[in-house]
């Protein structure tokens, strides 16, 4: 945790109240837990009021640009033309894609189409046909605060086998997010989505997960999917993070692109499917940011 502060020094989160008034008992029942031997957030990972007020507002586009996206999606039309319109649509309401230029991937959103576990990139030969799932993962930073999800599309007429995969995949987010609650830990997400998809017969990406955002594109903690409840790092009010795992239809293994650096393949060529949202820690258990 930060520097001891004095209880009638003004509180570390920015509210104007004392410490002994706003987050002394929050942060000894986190000392608490440190001690038993448990992983904990520092300050750095807890959210203040203003910062959660700016992250809603930059997630206000994110929404809206999935929102746009699906319901301009066909078959016929290339993966650079979704990238053209979350760029488009994201800088028209005043945000910023996230994902553009950062570490050096080169474009405004991530287009993953079928075999294709996620960071695939937007491209003019990419074109989309009947049968077809995609994933579309944007990020969006308006005035430094970011927001993060993605989506899963079946582009026309797709097999049983992988609308199922697409349905379940969903269903994952939602029987993990129920586990998302104060003073419960990460692993008790992971193992609830871990359990749910290997009960349908599925895998989960184990070297690619979720993490904390708002004041940066990418902050601890790293969010896993193969965990086991009461281990990992604890959940407090104000941590935010995403939940977004990646289910294969086949084996778990996975590989990188060599030549770009960044699309990660499924090893046996089978489907994966993800959806992700953005969740915020609350005293009461949750709230969904961006979907």
């Amino acid at each position: 945790m930060s520097k001891k502060i004095g209880r009638n020094d003004p509180c570390w989160c920015k509210s104007g109240r004392k410490y002994k008034a706003c987050h002394q008992a929050f942060d000894d029942r986190i000392a608490r837990m440190a001690q038993m031997g448990h992983i904990v957030p520092d300050h750095a990972m807890i959210k203040t009021a203003d910062q959660i007020a700016g992250i809603k507002e930059s997630a206000k586009i994110n929404i809206a640009v999935l929102d746009y996206i699906a319901g301009h999606i066909r078959a016929g039309m290339n993966t650079e033309e979704i990238n053209t319109m979350v760029f488009e649509k994201t800088t028209r309401m005043g945000g910023y894609p996230a994902t553009l230029n950062y570490q050096g991937f080169p474009k405004s959103a991530c287009t993953s189409v079928n075999n294709q576990v996620c960071h695939g990139i937007p491209s003019e030969d990419v074109v989309l046909k009947d049968g077809d799932i995609l994933n579309v993962d944007i990020s969006t930073n308006l005035d430094g605060f970011y927001s993060d999800s993605s989506r899963m599309f079946c582009i026309g007429e797709v097999s049983p086998e992988k609308k199922k995969l697409v349905e379940v995949a969903k269903e994952c987010v939602y029987v993990g997010l129920k586990e998302v609650k104060p003073w419960g830990f990460l692993g008790d997400m992971g193992q609830a989505v871990h359990d749910y998809a290997f009960s349908h017969g599925y895998t989960v990406v184990r070297e690619i997960g979720g993490h904390g955002v708002g004041i940066e594109f990418h902050e601890d903690p790293w969010v896993g999917y193969n965990s086991k409840r009461g281990q990992e790092m604890l959940m407090v009010p104000g941590m935010m993070f995403t939940i977004e795992p990646m289910v294969n239809m086949g084996k778990v293994d996975i590989f990188i692109d060599d030549k770009n650096g960044w699309t990660a393949y499924t090893e046996d060529g089978l489907p994966s499917a993800q959806w992700e949202i953005q969740v915020l820690v609350t005293e009461e258990g949750h709230e969904i940011i961006s979907y």
